[in-house]
C-alpha cells in the first residue's frame, strides 16, 4: 500500500468518525425525536379521595382560593437547570391562597401510595419550606376545625378592611 492510500484511508476514516460524532451529538441534543405513540385520554383533575379534601378545605376557608394540581415550578424557581430539575414535573395536591393569591399554606392529602415514600415525601416538604412555604399533611380528610387548627397561626382578617 502506498503511502498516499494509507493517506487517503486515514482521512476516510478520521472524517467517518467525525460525522458519527457529529449525528450522536444531534440525537444527544434531541435533534432526531422519537414520535409519540400511544393513546391519549383525559383523566380527572382530582382523584376521588381528594375530591371531598377540596370540599372541605373551600369549608373551613371561604374567604380563600383553592388552588389544585399546583406545579412546583408555579410555587418556586432556581436560576440553574441541575436545581430545576430536583422539582420540574412535582404537583402540590392543594395550594391554599389569600384573594391576593398569596400563598397561606401547600396542603397535601397522603394516600397508601406515600406509604414507605416518607423520605421522598420529606425530600419534597424541604423544598418547599426551603422557599418559604409552610407545608400540612393530612393521612385522612380532616374536619373542619381540625384543618383551621393546621393552618395555624390562625388567618389574620382585618378588623377594618378598606373602604372601596
Amino acid at each position: 500500500m502506498t503511502k498516499q492510500t494509507e493517506q487517503m484511508l486515514l482521512m476516510g476514516l478520521v472524517a467517518s468518525l467525525a460525522i458519527i460524532l457529529w449525528v450522536g451529538a444531534a440525537v444527544l441534543k434531541g435533534g432526531h425525536r422519537r414520535k409519540a405513540l400511544g393513546h391519549i385520554r383525559a383523566r380527572k383533575l382530582l382523584t376521588d379521595r381528594e375530591q371531598p379534601m377540596f370540599h372541605r378545605l373551600q369549608q373551613a376557608f371561604p374567604e380563600y382560593v383553592v388552588l389544585t394540581q399546583v406545579a412546583f415550578s408555579a410555587l418556586i424557581t432556581a436560576k440553574d437547570m441541575p436545581t430545576r430539575a430536583t422539582f420540574n414535573r412535582k404537583v402540590a395536591d392543594f395550594v391554599l391562597t389569600n384573594k391576593a393569591f398569596e400563598v397561606v399554606a401547600v396542603i397535601e392529602l397522603d394516600d397508601a401510595s406515600h406509604r414507605r415514600r416518607e423520605e421522598h415525601d420529606s425530600r419534597r416538604d424541604s423544598l418547599l419550606e426551603r422557599s418559604g412555604y409552610r407545608v400540612l399533611r393530612f393521612k385522612h380528610v380532616p374536619d373542619v376545625d381540625a384543618v383551621q387548627r393546621a393552618v395555624q397561626p390562625p388567618i389574620a382578617i382585618d378588623p377594618n378592611p378598606p373602604q372601596r
